[in-house]
């Protein structure tokens, strides 16, 4: 059974994880995510555990860092804004040295050829999921603390809705050949929903909105089962 469920609101993608996300009109589906998405991750160089990457619940402030955007938005980003407004390139000292210094540990920034990811490529969120917790939180609605790939706008808006898709496909177009993704888990969040975007404060209230309203899942992850060209207002299409 096919159904129109709504249209894509907004697209992010994140060249280096956990720091600023890069909003985009149209991104390329590959099998590995969009193209450029958690290409490029600070490993902490004195852990030895199987998750060395060093990500913004280890050090709030990685959400200021601004990865520059450049001309062909499918390439990686050869510099860095600092949250003082200086910009450094990627895989300069002086980057690794400024982040180092905040964490208060050595660190290395390390290229991978098919991305860094906690639990799927493709993370997915509805704009009325974002805006019921905001809401309970008694917070200004920012999509950005939920860092999703893919901002859905329903046309019927229903707060996590999102759940209810699990183990279904969503095409992102009619065509037989449109890029799609299976559902595949809940997201379950963490204390990155707190950190505000813009100035890395933490909100508790937060997290504990999602925890009371949805058992601490917010957005859906999925597996890409076609790929394509992703585009902002492209129909999607629920197959159950």
């Amino acid at each position: 059974m096919l159904v129109e469920i709504g249209h894509v609101e907004a697209i992010f993608r994140y060249p280096v994880k956990s720091m600023r996300g890069e909003p985009l009109a149209a991104a390329n589906q590959g099998w590995h995510g969009l193209e450029g998405d958690r290409r490029l991750a600070f490993r902490r160089l004195d852990d030895r555990s199987g998750f060395p990457w060093l990500t913004a619940g280890k050090l709030p402030d990685l959400v200021l860092f601004t990865p520059q955007p450049r001309e062909d938005a499918a390439d990686l980003p050869t510099h860095i804004r600092t949250p003082d407004g200086t910009v450094l390139p990627v895989f300069g000292d002086a980057l690794a040295a400024e982040v180092a210094s905040r964490h208060g540990a050595p660190v290395q920034m390390m290229h991978f050829k098919h991305g860094i990811f906690d639990d799927a490529t493709i993370s997915v969120i509805a704009s009325a999921t974002v805006n019921e917790i905001s809401r309970l939180a008694d917070q200004p609605p920012d999509v950005r603390r939920f860092r999703p790939n893919i901002v859905v706008r329903l046309l019927r808006p229903a707060p996590f809705q999102e759940d209810q898709w699990l183990s279904s496909v969503l095409s992102f177009g009619d065509a037989a050949d449109a890029p799609a993704i299976t559902v595949t888990t809940h997201d379950v969040r963490c204390s990155m929903v707190n950190l505000d975007p813009d100035t890395a404060r933490p909100t508790p209230e937060v997290l504990k909105a999602v925890v009371r309203a949805n058992q601490n899942n917010a957005g859906i992850y999925g597996a890409v089962t076609r790929t394509g060209r992703l585009a902002v207002g492209q129909p999607i299409f629920l197959h159950h």
